[in-house]
């Protein structure tokens, strides 16, 4: 799977660090898909079928643990990777991210070379 053979979609309610997180992404050299809210990260996510997912828990609508599950529940959807970012704790975000099927998750404020590496691996496991 070439760089520009793969999808990421980040949803996040803050446009400010959703645009970091997007430029950030873009050296990456694949498609970045973005959503302001959970309703159109799931809509988004099963238009486009992102390699991997980056969803902030705490957004409108349906949070990113609700985005995770139902993207869990879709066949169509489930190779896709999932990394949860979110400013509510680590040890509750540990704790509740794999119940709703997060590969990885990672608190706020994050170092983008650790979000690089568990995109990296998620990709490593899809091939």
């Amino acid at each position: 799977m070439a760089k520009d053979d793969v999808t990421i979609l980040v949803a996040d309610d803050d446009v400010e660090l959703l645009a970091i997180l997007v430029q950030h992404l873009r050296s990456r050299k694949c498609e970045i898909v973005e959503a302001r809210d959970g309703n159109e990260a799931l809509d988004l996510a099963r238009k486009h079928k992102p390699a991997v997912m980056i969803l902030d828990v705490m957004m409108p609508g349906l949070s990113g643990w609700e985005v995770a599950k139902r993207v869990r529940d879709d066949k169509e959807l489930e190779h896709t990777g999932i990394i949860v970012l979110t400013a509510i704790g680590e040890s509750l975000n540990a704790l509740t991210s794999p119940l709703y099927g997060a590969d990885a998750q990672m608190d706020k404020p994050f170092e983008f070379a650790t979000l690089d590496e568990k995109i990296d691996e998620l990709l490593a496991k899809k091939r």
